[in-house]
């Protein structure tokens, strides 16, 4: 019979690595993340369009600038399309699908995520008719501000702008370069042909933002009030030849990224915030990668890699709140950089958390904060709580996703989803009619913008949903794209850390709940006793976690939800239990007793990270 260490405070313990779930259905949020785009699409739509309310849109886009522009996504509630934002939001869907492929096509979704990058992969095709040109808007925003119209029935101007040698935009060449070198990995086994297409417009884009350097607002003027480069174009350089190198193994992009760390920034630069305009961060992960997986091309360059990590990390400290600098919180715990679409920063860190800390776990390694050290498992639960976040767990309990649990946005700031559709009502709506009779309008959307992130809360938690606070109620592509990973990876880790749910204890012959998982290290929690207070019944449960196996285990971490009580014998830390102070490992067959007390049925109880040493 193995040994017991038997705790006699009352214990439990969180965790931080392999996610369960927590009361949410992120394999359902996923469906949603995904279909939002189908609502974003300009075009002719397809006969497999599942948003049917949509219907076509922008066919003569680019037709006044002798090019077929058809195609590709609104950026959010207007009907222009952004180059730079589509691009960042191509590349992060291509990047989702290419960390956590197998658990999006566990979920069914595989061909649902690959249409949506496809659909933006083809428009930038289009949108790239020569080598050192690249169309980089259609429409302005001061027109299609003035008019509140559906995509359908817009009158605003369709002029289409453009970079090439003689008016460069390298961030905006940069960044759709990285989004076609990623979508191309995405295609590479199932369309071979069309994945070279692709990284062949991306080579070509890199070298046009390369050769013929300057940022693209001071060439497509009508983008600066909307999508200015605040960071210019080192980390678009930087970015692209990261994404050109995981595409092609060519050692001159890993040069690149290696030569040009000091003089782009890419060394330099320590970030706290990463999303369309800034790249750094995600630049600073994938060198990161690059070193951590390691090939004879790395070795040559592993001292700037190096310093690539740590800029990484800070990122990755100051998210958790360890760093010397660290991003606010609202009191209900998320991460808060502006109060005009918060959600993009905490959507596309929370990526970067998640896919770092699995680049960690698979390296064996930690990172060292200023607040001190944090495993893979810290990164992977601070990003969970900040999904969590987003689909309800949040002092209003208000799900930030629109169609997604009970209670979310009914007044989107979204022209398509605020106006009837125009297959229900065809009447024409006009450019200032549509203000007059749907903006105003104090009632739901009668159309629902299934999966669509909105902009979120403010500092407080605080959030007005009216139509007319685009800063808290609009959606946009990009803050749904890193989801689309996110949501993936939880959805198919609660499938390989199963947590039995169980009924109310009988406690007249109680039966211990096993909880089964393919970790070594197995928990059993069984009522013990029951009482009767102010006439509600406290049940007292007692867990057991016994190490199977012959090594010894440390740095145990293990997590919890629907715990409504107390519990005793073990230290929290952060996002999860661990030991206490006098027991720093659970030896090979030993076991740790704890108890916990709450008037429900059993808690959900689950390993999350360890060490076997």
């Amino acid at each position: 019979m193995a040994g017991v260490l038997v705790v006699f405070f009352h214990v439990l313990l969180l965790v931080l690595v392999p996610l369960a779930t927590c009361g949410h259905d992120y394999g359902k949020a996923l469906t949603k993340s995904i279909l939002f785009f189908e609502a974003q699409r300009s075009g002719s739509l397809p006969a497999n369009q599942r948003v049917n309310w949509r219907a076509n849109s922008g066919l003569l886009d680019g037709k006044a600038n002798g090019v077929d522009l058809v195609g590709g996504y609104y950026d959010a509630g207007d009907n222009v399309k952004f180059g730079l934002p589509m691009a960042f939001t191509i590349t992060m869907m291509s990047w989702s699908i290419l960390e956590y492929g197998k658990q999006i096509a566990e979920s069914g979704e595989m061909g649902h995520a690959m249409d949506a990058v496809k659909w933006g992969a083809d428009y930038f095709i289009k949108a790239h008719p020569e080598p050192y040109v690249l169309y980089g808007e259609v429409g302005d925003g001061t027109t299609d501000h003035y008019c509140w119209q559906r995509p359908e029935d817009m009158t605003t101007s369709r002029q289409a702008y453009r970079i090439d040698a003689q008016h460069p935009g390298s961030d905006l060449a940069g960044e759709t370069a990285a989004a076609m070198a990623a979508a191309s990995l995405v295609f590479r086994r199932s369309d071979p042909a069309y994945a070279n297409r692709l990284l062949q417009h991306s080579k070509q884009l890199f070298e046009f933002g390369d050769k013929y350097r300057g940022k693209y607002d001071r060439s497509i003027l009508v983008a600066q009030k909307y999508y200015q480069s605040f960071s210019g174009y080192g980390d678009e350089l930087l970015w692209a030849a990261a994404w050109l190198y995981q595409a092609t193994n060519d050692r001159f992009y890993l040069d690149y990224v290696a030569n040009n760390g000091d003089a782009l920034g890419g060394t330099g630069w320590a970030m706290t915030e990463f999303g369309w305009d800034v790249k750094y961060a995600g630049a600073q992960v994938l060198a990161t990668k690059f070193l951590l997986q390691g090939n004879g091309n790395v070795a040559q360059h592993s001292s700037v890699l190096e310093r690539y990590q740590q800029k990484a990390e800070f990122f990755m400290c100051s998210c958790l709140g360890k760093g010397a600098r660290n991003v606010p919180r609202t009191p209900g715990g998320l991460m808060h950089k502006q109060s005009w679409n918060n959600l993009q920063f905490v959507t596309g860190a929370s990526f970067l958390l998640t896919v770092y800390a699995d680049y960690l776990a698979a390296a064996g390694k930690s990172i060292q904060c200023a607040a001190g050290t944090a495993q893979p498992s810290e990164l992977l639960d601070f990003a969970k709580s900040q999904v969590d976040y987003i689909l309800g767990d949040n002092p209003r309990a208000t799900s930030y996703m629109v169609g997604y649990g009970n209670t979310y946005p009914q007044q989107v700031h979204h022209r398509g989803s605020s106006i009837v559709s125009i297959k229900i009502n065809p009447t024409f709506v006009s450019c200032r009619g549509g203000y007059a009779t749907w903006y105003g309008r104090d009632a739901s959307d009668p159309n629902l913008l299934d999966g669509a992130i909105v902009g979120g809360p403010d500092a407080y938690d605080d959030f007005l949903d009216v139509r007319d606070n685009y800063e808290q109620t609009e959606p946009t592509t990009y803050n749904n794209a890193p989801m689309i990973g996110l949501l993936a990876r939880l959805n198919g880790r609660s499938n390989q850390l199963l947590t039995e749910l169980v009924p109310a204890p009988n406690l007249t012959s109680p039966a211990p709940v096993v909880t089964e998982t393919t970790s070594p290290i197995a928990i059993e929690q069984k009522a013990t006793t029951s009482w009767i207070t102010k006439g509600k019944t406290y049940h007292r449960y007692s867990v057991t976690v016994t190490n199977n196996s012959p090594k010894t285990v440390k740095d145990l971490h293990i997590s919890t939800s629907k715990l409504h009580g107390p519990l005793w014998g073990l230290v929290k830390s952060r996002y999860a239990y661990v030991f206490p102070e006098w027991l720093e490992s659970l030896p090979g067959g030993m076991s740790i007793e704890f108890v916990y007390i709450h008037s429900a049925s059993p808690a959900d109880i689950w390993v999350s990270g360890y060490k076997l040493v």
